[in-house]
């Protein structure tokens, strides 16, 4: 018998079920990790649109990215976050995703933010189920790194 989830879901099976499977974790760009652990909490770092090794698009949202493309590539960032978190202290060990930020660089007068990083929120909540369920922050800002249209960084709790 396989040992149930913290999160009471299996990860790995919903994943799969959503057709998703969990990338390798994204090398940072810069001087830091992709996630460090502090007690029950998990800390990910600001995480980018990357498949691959590629920035999945550049540009700003509601100029240069439209906000569905926008909302794909949060979803994408979340699903990072995740492998971030995997390869830190395992998946199966999420209790619940805490809270989100998102970061969206924004043209001048797009002020569509919360839709965009609802990319990130809804893949949480496919995967988790009430687990999944956050506090969040949905910003605009005048640029990300590497010319991203969105970042997301996460705080989860996990288990002991």
């Amino acid at each position: 018998m396989t040992e149930v989830p913290a999160s009471g879901v299996n990860p790995f099976d919903r994943l799969a079920e959503l057709g998703l499977t969990l990338p390798d974790v994204v090398p940072p760009v810069a001087a830091y990790v992709p996630a460090v652990q502090s007690g029950n909490q998990v800390y990910v770092s600001g995480q980018l649109p990357m498949a691959d090794g590629k920035l999945l698009a550049t540009g700003k949202v509601g100029a240069d990215v439209s906000p569905e493309e926008a909302k794909e590539l949060a979803a994408r960032c979340a699903l990072n976050a995740l492998a971030a978190i995997d390869a830190l202290v395992g998946l199966e060990k999420l209790v619940k995703i805490v809270k989100v930020g998102g970061f969206v660089a924004s043209a001048e007068g797009f002020t569509g933010q919360p839709g965009v990083i609802n990319g990130a929120s809804e893949l949480f909540g496919a995967v988790f189920g009430e687990a999944g369920r956050h506090a969040r922050s949905a910003v605009g800002v005048a640029e990300l790194p590497l010319g991203a249209p969105v970042e997301v960084d996460v705080v989860a709790e996990v288990s002991e």
